[in-house]
């Protein structure tokens, strides 16, 4: 509506300075004329004869030579009219000009945005955005498990419709921090892409929110979903026993940074039960009690917290399988990796420039046969890493057991990176989780070695933002003489992880498919 307003303001610009030129010059023609017209209109010659009688009039002054002081006076009055109005309508002109904001050659440009604003509100977005998907995806599961995968298809299917629309804004993110495109204006008109991708993103969720709702009904009564929640948490229960014992293992068959990427996941997870505990009871007391809304929001936050937990327990049990994967790979790796040098080297002992990387290749190969035979523990991923990374130059291999190799690192470092930004998106910003989407969307197209360092980068990213930011959460003092704590136990590994608002975790729940209504917590860039 605005750029309609200044367009049509801007084309009456136009006329409205054509009509006070025109009447300018009018009034300077008029006024010549009255200048021109007594010497134009004096006669010489000889008056001619009346042949009539006339009455004398007293009133008309007797004619004399030249112009009278009347005829002279008029003409310069109207001449000073017209310059006054020439130069009154200048000088509207002049001062509309200055304080109008349609475009023209003389208007002024306009207020600079302020740095980093635009930018700020494209992070804030991707992070809201992310947050609302993965907290869906996460509270899908349950009435799944409880209605069957036909009862939620069409709620899957509008996930499915979000996170495409979130994967289109954190690429038009990835390609923004890339440089692309240069131009300010068009890299403006990208970031607002990027938070109209977010919106909707959001906005396909929140179209499914009613329906939802209402397919889990859990406003009449938590009884049926509570079971499902409660029968999660007991199986969890026995698999973080089962991974602790597993964690132990990996630390004594393989080196630290072997298991470096799930350390302490163990104790999250316990902390996250315990947390999901408090909850269940508290929505069983609720629903007794004859308060649904109450038992409903218990019920969804225990939900989050066992969700949570199964990542944790998960990233533990992937690890120990990928571990295994790749130690058994390890000796074909290298095997590989000399039947790749072999013809490469005759091609060196001529001086070929473009295989200059082979003595390097070589020299790898050569420190990671002294590890392996030294008999220490060692990183069965990280050994897989150097080896592929040594060969891969100038051009990844696409098949055989290096491929393999690469395949099998990038896909672990990727699932790494995603269960750590799931369990601590509290704190995350939008950097790293942009940076796990582009390693996602790479190992999907095949590119391995792009997306096992764009993986690690988002890792170490998110481990920043967590060192930096903390957990956002700080518990209020106990009350002395309080009946029961003030907080529940567990509520700070709950807000790191992203399952309750910092500002209000004790009458919030996760976001999920139906918002948070009410939540005012300003999402980390």
């Amino acid at each position: 509506m605005t750029s309609s307003k200044l367009r049509g303001r801007s084309r009456r610009a136009g006329p409205q300075v054509s009509v006070r030129v025109v009447l300018a010059v009018l009034g300077g023609v008029t006024g010549i004329a009255w200048l021109v017209l007594p010497g134009m209109t004096t006669r010489t010659d000889a008056p001619v004869a009346i042949t009539g009688p006339v009455a004398a009039s007293p009133a008309v002054a007797p004619a004399k030579d030249g112009a009278s002081t009347a005829d002279l006076v008029l003409p310069l009055v109207a001449a000073g009219a017209a310059g006054a109005l020439a130069g009154y309508g200048y000088l509207r002109r002049v001062r509309r000009a200055r304080t109008r904001t349609t475009p023209g050659g003389s208007t002024p440009s306009p207020p600079r945005t302020e740095p980093g604003v635009p930018d700020d509100r494209a992070r804030a977005a991707l992070v809201a955005a992310d947050d609302r998907v993965r907290a869906a995806r996460d509270e899908l599961g349950f009435p799944r498990e409880l209605l069957g995968a036909e009862a939620v298809a069409p709620f899957a299917d509008a996930l499915r419709e979000a996170e495409r629309e979130l994967a289109a804004a954190f690429r038009m993110r990835q390609r923004h921090d890339d440089g692309v495109p240069e131009d300010p204006a068009a890299r403006r008109q990208a970031l607002a892409g990027i938070v109209g991708r977010c919106a909707e993103a959001v906005r396909r969720l929140d179209a499914a929110a009613d329906g939802f709702r209402r397919l889990r009904g859990l406003e009449q009564g938590v009884g049926e979903a509570l079971a499902v929640a409660e029968a999660r948490f007991r199986e969890l229960t026995g698999r973080t026993a089962a991974a602790e014992a597993v964690l132990g293992e990996l630390r004594e068959r393989y080196a630290a940074t072997a298991s470096a990427t799930v350390t302490g996941y163990v104790e999250q997870a316990k902390d996250r039960l315990v947390f999901a505990t408090v909850r269940l009871n508290q929505a069983r007391q609720a629903d007794d009690a004859g308060h649904p809304e109450e038992a409903a929001r218990h019920l969804r936050t225990a939900e989050g917290a066992v969700a949570q937990a199964a990542v944790l327990v998960g990233a533990v049990e992937r690890t120990a399988a990928e571990l295994r994967e790749a130690a058994g790979l390890v000796p074909a790796a290298l095997t590989g990796a000399e039947a790749e040098l072999a013809p490469l080297r005759d091609t060196a002992d001529t001086g070929t420039e473009a295989l200059a990387h082979v003595p390097r290749a070589d020299a790898v190969l050569s420190r990671v046969r002294q590890e392996l035979a030294s008999g220490r523990p060692y990183d069965p991923v990280a050994i897989l890493r150097r080896v592929v990374r040594a060969i891969s130059a100038p051009d990844p291999p696409r098949a055989g057991v290096l491929a393999a190799a690469g395949r099998l690192t990038a896909r672990s470092a990727t699932a790494a990176a995603a269960d750590f930004v799931a369990t601590h998106r509290g704190a995350v910003g939008a950097t790293s989780r942009t940076r796990l989407a582009e390693a996602h969307r790479l190992l999907a197209d095949g590119d391995t070695a792009g997306a096992d360092a764009l993986a690690l980068e988002a890792r170490a990213l998110a481990e920043q933002d967590v060192r930096v930011r903390g957990n956002p959460y700080t518990p209020a003092p106990p009350v002395p003489d309080a009946s029961r704590p003030t907080t529940t136990a567990g509520t700070a590994g709950a807000v790191l992880g992203g399952i309750l608002p910092a500002d209000d975790p004790e009458n919030a729940h996760p976001a999920g498919f139906t918002g948070r209504p009410g939540a005012s917590r300003t999402p980390p860039a």
